[in-house]
């Protein structure tokens, strides 16, 4: 399913932020938006999601199924909103409880054990939040996100918490599990877009304006070591810094 973002205007107080901005996002494609702070990135997604300020944000949001984007979209934020009181299962399949029943079945807590395993904490199902690292919480956070099976992701930094070998780790755990979905994410590390993403557009500017797409050749998740992506890497900062390359 292709989605269309149309028309997205953000004003905030008598700044107009952006305006008239377009964002396509193809099916199964991995989009990443870079730019620095304040440019409007976090507020783009939040339109996609349905949860942003309506008095300050608009735009229209076209799925290629002719279907509405709302209640369709699965959500990964940089902290992993883990609910402390209930366990590390219960929060994985936390989306059961508040769109379907007070309680998991049988079939979903399967499912749910199922993506636990596939991130690497099947032992720790019956954990409380607190028991975990900050990397196993953030895997508990993805498995969340898979288990809602919804047509479009959006993730905000959300690897950006961790440490460096643990971001690389959650980074091709991620590429390996959300492959041929349609993901959109929102960050400030230029190489984790370029490993990750099959387009990486830049938000800069006053108003802010979408660069055109990069795409970064080779299969996700690329390796670090790969000189031209890391002279991709040069590129884009240079890019972000308004420098040409």
């Amino acid at each position: 399913m292709d989605i269309r973002l149309e028309d997205a205007s953000l004003h905030w107080q008598q700044h107009c932020v952006f305006r008239e901005l377009d964002l396509e996002l193809p099916a199964g494609q991995w989009t990443s938006i870079l730019g620095q702070s304040g440019v409007g990135k976090s507020s783009l997604l939040q339109l996609l999601c349905g949860i942003a300020d309506e008095a300050r944000v608009s735009g229209t949001v076209r799925c290629s199924d002719g279907k509405p984007l709302s209640g369709r979209v699965a959500w990964m934020a940089q902290d992993d909103l883990l609910l402390p009181w209930l366990t590390v299962l219960e929060n994985v399949v936390l989306g059961a409880r508040l769109t379907r029943q007070r309680r998991a079945d049988a079939e979903q807590s399967a499912r749910g054990r199922d993506l636990l395993a596939q991130v690497g904490l099947a032992d720790r199902a019956t954990a409380l939040p607190r028991q975990l690292s900050g990397g196993q919480r953030q895997r508990v956070a993805l498995a969340r996100t898979l288990f809602q099976d919804c047509p479009l992701v959006c993730m905000d930094e959300p690897f950006s918490a961790l440490d460096a070998i643990n971001r690389l780790r959650l980074q091709d755990l991620a590429a390996h599990l959300l492959e041929k979905r349609t993901v959109l994410m929102i960050t400030h590390d230029p190489l984790e877009a370029l490993r990750l993403s099959d387009r990486v557009l830049v938000l800069q500017g006053s108003p802010a304006r979408l660069s055109q797409p990069i795409h970064p050749r080779g299969e996700v998740p690329r390796s670090v070591r790969d000189d031209a992506l890391l002279h991709l890497q040069g590129e884009l900062l240079a890019l972000l810094a308004g420098k040409a390359s």
